[in-house]
């Protein structure tokens, strides 16, 4: 019996590894001699870069770069074992949580700092750049990132623009010949997990600048000037980004990358299940096993128990989410794979009570699932 285990992590509990780990034990109680196959996994958000790592090998690699407001930071990006592919996560050096002992500057953050984890990963050889996207501090259309890689940014008189996505209004050409041809060999992905245009009411400023700092004034101008920035990206690049689904994911950094360097935008879990070979995994499986902290309808919306039951599902392979809850209607997960969904709880328990025994909790309940599996 080959059994695949694939789950998320439970957020403030278990680590996606420990999930594997936790899972791993109690298939081996119910079938000893079991092929078990473990595939950490995530959504693009955090714990990727370390399931990536778990999955293909490699290291994280720690980086000087620029936080969101210009300040000094180390920050992690995952390579791999044969320094071919590379994993970094925005939020590493441009997330909000690196400035949150500052006041927010919304009109002047940047993500230069993850243009510096994608530039150090290519120098290193890294031909297949993920970039995981989300909690962004800025709303500077990707521009700052861009910088990094060699692309200027200039006002009508040919002067570079400062950082931030209020200087885009002034922007009246892109120079891109500095970028080195090793980025533009390169293939690059953006896990994102909102499907929000660049501009306009459902737009990264309208909808996420708040979150940022931004009042209703800042948010028009952020607007404005990420117009501007399509309209200067649609003339040099000849792509439209305006209203390209996901654009306006993390400042607009979706769309910037898009537009440059042809970047390949889809869901986060998709995109990690890619780059850590679950397909491959699931050659030969007779069972599947996922999870994460919560299962409910939401869960369908690019989580990772909905792509990995859509992968299964493709093979007629039967899959089990263990979650530490579980709420119904999971009608739109059946449709997309997903067999049956447990959670851990064994009985009333508080919150804190649950995350102190998931790890056993997990075991036993894996145990008897497998058990059930068996039998068909």
């Amino acid at each position: 019996m080959k059994i695949v285990i694939a789950p998320d992590s439970f957020k403030g509990s278990l680590s996606a590894a420990q999930v594997c780990a936790a899972v791993e034990a109690g298939a081996r109680r119910a079938v000893p001699g079991a092929e078990l196959v473990s595939v950490p996994m995530a959504d693009g958000g955090e714990g990727t870069l370390d399931c990536f790592v778990a999955a293909r090998g490699g290291d994280l690699v720690e980086v000087a770069a620029t936080d969101p407001v210009g300040r000094p930071v180390k920050a992690p990006y995952a390579l791999s074992g044969d320094g071919r592919s590379a994993v970094v996560e925005l939020a590493a050096a441009s997330g909000l949580p690196l400035v949150e002992d500052v006041p927010p500057d919304p009109l002047g953050a940047g993500t230069s700092g993850t243009g510096e984890l994608i530039a150090d990963a290519v120098r290193r050889g890294a031909r297949d750049v993920l970039v995981c996207i989300g909690g962004s501090a800025s709303t500077d259309g990707g521009a700052g990132l861009l910088r990094a890689l060699g692309v200027r940014f200039l006002d009508a008189s040919g002067a570079a623009l400062p950082p931030g996505g209020a200087a885009l209004a002034r922007l009246d050409a892109i120079d891109d010949s500095g970028v080195p041809d090793a980025v533009r060999a390169a293939r690059f992905r953006v896990a994102c997990d909102v499907t929000n245009p660049l501009v306009g009411p459902d737009g990264a400023a309208a909808v996420f600048g708040p979150q940022k700092g931004a009042d209703p004034a800042q948010v028009r101008e952020l607007d404005a000037a990420l117009t501007r920035f399509a309209d200067v990206l649609a003339d040099r690049f000849g792509v439209r980004v305006h209203d390209l689904p996901g654009a306006g994911a993390a400042g607009g950094t979706c769309g910037g990358l898009v537009a440059v360097l042809g970047a390949e935008p889809s869901g986060g879990a998709q995109l990690v299940a890619e780059a850590v070979g679950l397909r491959e995994a699931l050659d030969g499986a007779d069972l599947v096993i996922t999870g994460e902290g919560r299962v409910d309808g939401q869960s369908a919306a690019g989580k990772v128990v909905s792509a990995v039951a859509a992968l299964a599902r493709d093979r007629a392979i039967p899959v089990v989410a263990l979650a530490g809850g579980v709420v119904g209607p999971l009608d739109e997960l059946h449709g997309l794979g997903l067999t049956a969904a447990f959670s851990i709880a064994d009985g009333p328990r508080t919150l804190d009570a649950l995350k102190a025994e998931a790890a056993p909790l997990l075991a036993g309940l894996a145990e008897q699932a497998v058990r059930l599996a068996a039998t068909r």
